[in-house]
């Protein structure tokens, strides 16, 4: 297994996804020492340098030489054969014989040393990307000795010189939306740095906000000038001029013949293969485009038809076509409006999936949905886009994502025929029939040749009237007669005719002829082991799947079902429509299902190993991300046999499985729902709560737990129902719903009390006093979170003792009992430090500065934002550090000030821009324009 060793972040060692035991902080630190000057020699007398400074203790080498043995024994027990890792002596002195791919501060360098050479920026771009993931948070942040100390100060600037490389890169390639919110946080940590500067004002230049750009270097110039008496260097001047005049050379990049960049997302999925007819559609397409191009208004060709008839085929081929007349590129998002086995796509969903095509990190995506639809509509200002909604449901799946700019064009697919667009967007409709039987002969000649379908005209059209005139019908029959070129298709003719079955017409009762016998011949052809898949896929949940979970289905090894997946995706009858992951047309779907419903119970066994494999590979994956310790951790059952979970090798392939498996995911909760497996319904919940609120996935996260509140009705356990009724409630306060909310946590308590159950008491009550406190009274906030204090204090977590500390405290102060809210403050803060937790230690600095502030002690609540400032921008809490910065800018104020208050006030306004927090933004601008009213105003 894999042997993994991390210096940036904490100190440590995996194999695989099992942590090492590495003992107590300073034999930890003889690693780190050792580590990195590996695989050359440390001197004994160097070593204990490096681990201890000038406070030597009486017999440190007595000390040193024994952490040495033991991390001798920690590596050989936990080190294999072939990735061994070892400390070998030397004269004088100590190696560390390990690959340096095995420890991330030697990678780190290797990558970004690459990615300096790399001649092309689409390489370069993800070396830099591959490189800046390895950090993890501050290194060595336990360690306070000169050469530790030192060494992270390098580190810093390594990273620092990393990241406005990458940026560099970035920029020349055209995606300065992309690092637009971290040039943010990048230049409030290091207001100073002018090669930064120039980034930033570039990016805003570019993304149209001229004035911001030139605010930007004004405030740069003004701090260069107080700080350090210096005026901005050459180059930053002469950008400051090329803005002010537009000079061209700042406009975006434009690839030339050889050029490996792209300016902006181009997601349009591969356009079709053959592609037959539909001139008159085309033509409607492109005057509809050049309508939209000489009036000014956007519009939505919403193209309607059943199932099958080509509708995204004819989307795709124009959009391709046409792809040049978008210079900002195209987006593509499938709404699932029609899909058998997946609820159709909530129009936040598809807007976050959009946001993050145009390169928005999710975690700056605002958590309320109108304010995630105005940062979209705000991106797509002023650009030359193309946006298709693929299979939408109804006219309010795709109301919310279309965009306010004229600029844009809008391509809807859909079963449904939309007419209310026409009234509320001018949307041009354009209906799609089955083709008439010249075009069916003319798509037949294209895939079998002019001289085959001249041979057999009578099979032909017996061909022709059996698949209807659908395209789909048409090109599966197709592809089945392609794959045996010396049969008659006489012979396939008369398999179709004698097919007497029929699918179940559309719900639009436009298709009459039978899709089953199309189906079925192709179905026939294939071996027994891919009949069986192709049924089995039919009702697995989600709108696509992957291997691994498509092996799990049939209860076959990977290599197996990988071999079986090519015969299906020859036969037309699966897409592998990105590396590794396959779907199905919703129709073939149907008849997949229909031809399951003949074996019960292989099909329910299947749905049992597919929803086991979802469960028990996110259970790993909650691991990886969160450590064996995560609270309320359930305790699952074996996976059924043939189940074959995976495991996640750290925490970066762990989100990255969630993300690509989000909607399977919560299909696999609907499907064991309706399979009556409750218990796999609310712990499939639970190993969503970390991606759904970290990611913002508001929605999905509600949705979610609502659907186990339903199951839980059916079990025993009261463990499970007062999660449920808990997370249920947070759902609904999150949403602003108090009254449910309050509702739903009042039951969860009651049965924690009546469990006996402390802990969950104890964090139902947190929640409570927060969503007190969110509803406005923080009375009835204080008296649930001192409830929950007292809870906590009689368990042994002092981690969560001193987090309600501090929420007791913030609440007394907001009531005015400030001496309350001091000793509970400084009590949580002195737990912090204890526990090395930064970023909880920073919340309570800011809790204190508050306090401060409040009582008239300026110095002390300047101190506490000051500490509390510094250790959010050390772990990267850029959202926390808005705040912070507020209250430093309102303490600056009451002391008279005004510069300072107005440079904190600025950085605020600047990262609650970034953050799309328009409440803050607000405030900070009110602030600022009454700083400078008032200091324009004569003495």
């Amino acid at each position: 297994m894999t042997v993994l060793f991390t210096l940036l972040g904490d100190i440590g060692m995996r194999v695989g996804t099992r942590p090492v035991n590495l003992g107590p902080a300073l034999q930890r630190a003889v690693l780190a020492a050792l580590l990195v000057d590996a695989p050359h020699a440390v001197s004994v007398d160097r070593l204990a340098e490096r681990v201890w400074g000038d406070r030597l203790p009486g017999r440190s080498r007595d000390s040193l030489y024994s952490y040495l043995s033991r991390l001798r024994t920690a590596l050989s027990s936990a080190s294999s054969a072939d990735e061994a890792a070892r400390i070998a002596k030397e004269p004088g002195g100590y190696r560390l014989i390990v690959n340096p791919d095995a420890v991330d501060l030697h990678r780190f360098r290797a990558l970004v040393a690459s990615a300096r050479a790399e001649q092309h920026d689409d390489t370069a771009a993800d070396l830099f990307a591959q490189a800046l993931r390895l950090w993890r948070s501050e290194p060595f942040a336990t360690m306070d000795t000169p050469w530790f100390n030192a060494l992270r100060d390098v580190l810093g600037q390594e990273r620092l010189e990393a990241e406005l490389d990458r940026n560099e890169t970035e920029l020349r390639r055209g995606r300065h939306a992309g690092i637009f919110p971290e040039l943010y946080r990048q230049a409030e940590k290091h207001p100073l740095d002018e090669r930064l500067a120039g980034q930033l004002m570039l990016t805003l230049y570019r993304c149209g906000r001229t004035a911001d750009a030139l605010d930007h270097y004004e405030t740069v110039r003004v701090r260069l000038a107080e700080e350090l008496g210096i005026d901005p260097g050459a180059p930053l001047r002469r950008l400051h001029q090329q803005i002010l005049t537009a000079h061209p050379s700042l406009d975006h990049p434009v690839p030339g013949p050889d050029a490996a960049s792209v300016l902006v997302p181009h997601q349009l999925p591969a356009p079709p293969g053959v592609f037959t007819g539909r001139g008159p559609e085309l033509e409607r397409l492109d005057r509809a485009l050049g309508e939209h191009r000489t009036g000014g208004t956007v519009v939505i060709s919403a193209i309607g038809g059943i199932g099958g008839v080509g509708k995204s085929w004819l989307a795709l081929r124009w959009a391709h076509q046409n792809a040049e007349r978008f210079p900002d590129g195209q987006l593509y998002v499938n709404l699932h409006g029609f899909d058998p086995a997946s609820a159709p796509m909530a129009p936040t969903a598809a807007a976050r999936r959009l946001l993050g095509a145009l390169g928005v990190d999710p975690a700056n995506i605002p958590a309320d949905p109108e304010a995630v639809f105005g940062l979209y509509r705000s991106l797509l200002a002023g650009k030359s886009l193309l946006i298709v909604l693929d299979d939408a449901r109804n006219a309010d799946q795709v109301r919310p994502l279309l965009p306010g700019s004229a600029s844009c064009t809008v391509l809807v697919t859909s079963r449904k025929h939309l007419t209310s667009l026409v009234t509320t967007h001018s949307a041009q409709l354009l209906q799609l029939t089955v083709f008439e039987p010249a075009e069916a002969r003319d798509l037949l000649v294209r895939h079998l040749g002019t001289d085959r379908i001249a041979a057999e005209p009578g099979p032909v059209a017996t061909l022709i009237e059996c698949c209807a005139g659908l395209p789909l019908a048409l090109g599966i029959t197709a592809a089945r007669a392609a794959a045996h070129p010396d049969f008659p298709l006489a012979v396939l003719a008369d398999e179709l005719r004698e097919t007497t079955g029929r699918l179940d017409a559309l719900e639009t009762g436009d298709l009459t002829a039978s899709l089953r016998g199309v189906f079925a011949t192709s179905y026939q052809a294939l071996t027994p082991a891919a009949r069986r898949l192709f049924a089995l896929l039919g009702p697995a949940p989600g709108p696509d799947i992957g291997l691994a979970a498509a092996a799990s289905l049939a209860g076959l090894p990977p290599a197996r079902a990988r071999a079986l997946l090519t015969e299906l995706e020859t036969a037309h009858l699966v897409e592998q429509h990105r590396p590794g992951r396959y779907r199905t047309h919703d129709l073939l779907r149907l008849y997949g299902t229909e031809i399951g419903d003949g074996e019960p119970a292989e099909a329910r066994a299947a749905l049992d190993r597919v929803t086991d494999f979802y469960l028990h590979t996110a259970f790993a994956a909650v691991s990886a991300i969160e450590g064996p310790d995560t609270p309320f951790r359930p305790r699952l059952a074996p996976p059924v046999p043939g189940c074959t979970p995976m495991d996640a090798a750290d925490r970066g392939t762990a989100l990255e499985w969630f993300a690509a498996e989000h909607a399977c995911l919560i299909a696999a909760q609907g499907t064991a729902l309706s399979q009556g497996r409750h218990d796999a319904v609310w712990q499939l919940a639970w190993t969503l709560i970390n991606f759904h609120l970290s990611g913002h996935h508001l929605e999905e996260y509600h949705a979610l737990w609502h659907t186990a509140l339903t199951a839980v009705a059916h079990l025993d356990d009261q463990g499970p129902r007062i999660l449920t009724h808990w997370r249920y409630g947070h759902a609904r306060a999150l949403k602003g719903e108090f009254t449910d909310a309050l509702a739903h946590l009042g039951n969860a308590l009651g049965l924690a009390e009546d469990s006996a159950d402390t802990a969950a008491q104890a964090h139902i009550l947190r929640t409570l006093g927060w969503v007190w406190e969110q509803s406005g009274d923080c009375q009835q906030a204080l008296e649930h979170s001192v409830r929950a204090l007292h809870l906590y204090l009689s368990l042994d977590n002092t981690f969560w003792q001193a987090n309600q500390l501090n929420a007791v405290g913030w609440l007394y102060a907001q009531l005015g009992r400030y001496e309350e809210a001091e000793s509970h403050c400084e009590e949580a803060l002195a737990l912090f430090r204890e526990s090395g937790r930064a970023g909880a230690e920073a919340s309570t600095l800011d809790s204190l500065g508050y306090v401060a502030h409040r009582t008239g002690r300026w110095e002390s609540a300047l101190s506490h934002y000051e500490q509390a400032l510094a250790l959010f921008r050390s772990i990267g809490a850029a959202y926390d550090e808005a705040d912070t910065l507020a209250h430093l800018g309102d303490t600056h104020e009451a002391m008279g000030h005004s510069g300072p208050a107005r440079t904190a006030w600025r950085q605020a306004l600047g990262l609650y821009r970034a953050q799309n927090r328009a409440g803050g933004a607000e405030r900070m601008g009110q602030l600022l324009g009454e700083a400078e009213a008032e200091g324009a105003a004569p003495p």
